[in-house]
């Protein structure tokens, strides 16, 4: 009877033998799986950082392209636009406040008068210290009162912040953007346009 039972524990851990082999071949088989999977995943992240960085670089270099083209075109237009322009009065831009500051400017013999100032959004205005309505009274010219020109005939009130854009009416001549370069440091108006206009400045008492 002993040697059955030995003989069947003897049976059962052999057989228990190959069942060990199976799941140790199995563990490892799952291991190694498991590290090919991490594997093929960083190889993949590396790939598609790789991607982007040469996608986000292509794209910054364009952009860059784009800047310097339009820095190029910008400085083309001003160059052209200078070449039209004689100039009679410069206007240096970091002297300008939000004061009004007077230019004088003479055309055979007629006194002239350019005013420039910068407006509340920080763009410098210019215009002709005379309005086109009172200029034949001689004193249609224009005196600062905080935050407004005031004309000298009648009184009219002015806001700066219209300077150079309002046409027409009781303000002063505004300076079309033909007529007047800006090439970022200062501001030159055209000699051919003061000249053409001084009939404004006939009777001038200013």
């Amino acid at each position: 009877m002993k040697k059955n039972k030995i003989e069947i524990h003897k049976k059962a851990s052999g057989n228990s033998q190959p069942n060990n082999y199976k799941k140790l071949i199995i563990m490892g088989v799952a291991v190694i799986s498991m590290f090919a999977l991490i594997g093929c995943s960083s190889a993949s992240k590396n790939s598609a950082d790789t991607t982007n960085n040469a996608t986000g670089n292509s794209s910054n270099n364009s952009s860059n392209s784009n800047k310097e083209d339009n820095k190029e075109s910008k400085t083309e237009a001003t160059n052209k636009d200078a070449s039209n322009i004689v100039p009679a009065i410069e206007i240096n831009k970091s002297e300008i406040s939000n004061k009004v500051k007077f230019y004088p400017y003479e055309s055979n013999g007629i006194k002239m008068e350019v005013l420039a100032l910068k407006a509340n959004d920080g763009t410098i205005r210019t215009a002709l210290n005379t309005c086109q309505v009172c200029y034949s009274s001689g004193k249609g010219y224009y005196v600062q009162e905080g935050n407004e020109l005031v004309c000298q005939n009648c009184g009219n009130r002015f806001s700066a912040d219209m300077v150079g854009k309002a046409k027409g009416g009781c303000n002063p001549v505004p300076i079309s953007d033909t007529s007047k370069v800006d090439d970022g440091t200062k501001i030159t108006i055209d000699k051919n346009y003061l000249d053409k206009n001084k009939a404004y400045f006939s009777h001038w008492k200013a």
